[in-house]
């Protein structure tokens, strides 16, 4: 026993104290599991990301039972695409998405968890698995099942051999908070050569202003020389905090799950960060696990792991495609702007509002457009 820590047959050992840990600490909890959770930071916990909760992701927490205040979060009804004179615009639609820093998300999380009984163990670190359970500082905590949350360097996936992956991308994230009212009701991308440029209203008086790029080296000030549009927006203001960096790395694993070890969220694999649908993604894994756990069936969790990610991962791929080639997405943002309908087809299709088959028929009226803009 570590500091009262001790297991029992029904218990689950998570590792990782962020939004995905949380969730899949609630979700258990929901379903009759004694549930401990570490993680070797103090809350609130932040991490460089878009801060957009989109309607999707929303709705993933609502199923655990979570919902966010309004005091601690913005309201946006759609997204806005940007590049160089053109720009497009959809409302999502159903629903609205939310602009809430990544503090803001943790500590309503956090909160949430002490409600519902989760053992939380903060400034904590996990040093190994055992046969029986975890190791705490080289103590065992005995433990039925071990979620590995512990984010895209995840010591659990290596300690659990679960870290061989079909393949890997890395790119670069930068943050920072500007004092400026938000200026629309939509969150924006702003596409310039190899980076994208978010913008999400996060409170009634401040933006979150995101780079994402393939260069280690560019940081937001170079970058917003290629959008003087945005720049002239955010001349003067007051930084509502320091520029914070992350790398974010995507990795198609092949397996997410071994004997008693289960992998959720980024340390799962994880999906590019320009769809700003990670949290989303890791708050559907939680359910899906305390599921599976739920009847014992942890194999189950890797195949339908797999069916969870395809959608996002398919839509990061697309996403990325315009990335990569400027041609092809100046034809693609003409298609847009010039077909109003085609990208609302598209954002709801984004986040989840689509079938299969109008998925298919928007594959058909995109490669049209592109070809015809």
């Amino acid at each position: 026993m570590v500091n009262g820590l001790s297991g029992c047959e029904n218990h689950v050992f998570v590792a990782g104290g962020g939004p995905g840990g949380l969730a899949a600490a609630l979700a258990l909890r929901r379903r009759g599991f004694e549930v401990t959770m570490a993680d070797s930071c103090t809350p609130p916990i932040d991490k460089p990301c878009g801060e957009g909760l989109m309607p999707d992701g929303i709705d993933a927490l609502a199923q655990l039972g979570i919902s966010i205040p309004e005091l601690a979060a913005h309201r946006f009804c759609g997204i806005r695409f940007v590049s160089g004179e053109i720009s497009a615009e959809a409302v999502f639609p159903r629903g609205f998405a939310l602009g809430v820093r990544r503090t803001n998300l943790h500590r309503v999380m956090v909160e949430q968890a002490e409600r519902a009984g989760v053992r939380l163990c903060w400034g904590t670190v996990v040093t190994g698995l055992h046969a029986e359970g975890v190791l705490v500082r080289g103590e065992l905590v005995r433990a039925r099942w071990i979620v590995g949350a512990d984010g895209s360097s995840s010591r659990v996936r290596r300690w659990a051999g679960l870290d061989s992956h079909l393949h890997k991308k890395e790119r670069f994230a930068f943050r920072r908070h500007y004092r400026v009212a938000p200026w629309s009701e939509f969150m924006e991308l702003h596409w310039g050569t190899r980076c994208q440029v978010y913008v999400t209203p996060v409170d009634r008086s401040q933006i979150c202003v995101a780079l994402i790029s393939r260069d280690p080296a560019l940081r937001l000030d170079e970058a917003l020389q290629q959008f003087p549009h945005l720049s002239e927006r955010l001349r003067g203001a007051e930084h509502g905090s320091i520029e914070r960096g992350a790398i974010t790395v995507t990795r198609k694993l092949e397996r997410v799950c071994s004997n008693r070890v289960a992998l959720l969220g980024d340390a799962s694999g994880g999906v590019d960060a320009i769809t700003g649908e990670g949290l989303c993604l890791a708050f559907r894994q939680a359910k899906l696990l305390a599921d599976c756990l739920s009847d014992g069936d942890l194999w189950r969790y890797q195949a339908e792991h797999r069916a969870l990610s395809r959608h996002p991962a398919m839509m990061a791929e697309l996403m990325l495609l315009l990335e990569r080639h400027d041609v092809l997405r100046q034809r693609a943002m003409r298609a847009f702007r010039n077909r109003p309908n085609l990208f609302a087809r598209m954002l709801a299709m984004h986040v989840g509002a689509a079938s299969p088959l109008d998925v298919a028929g928007n594959g058909l009226a995109l490669g049209w457009s592109l070809l015809t803009a």
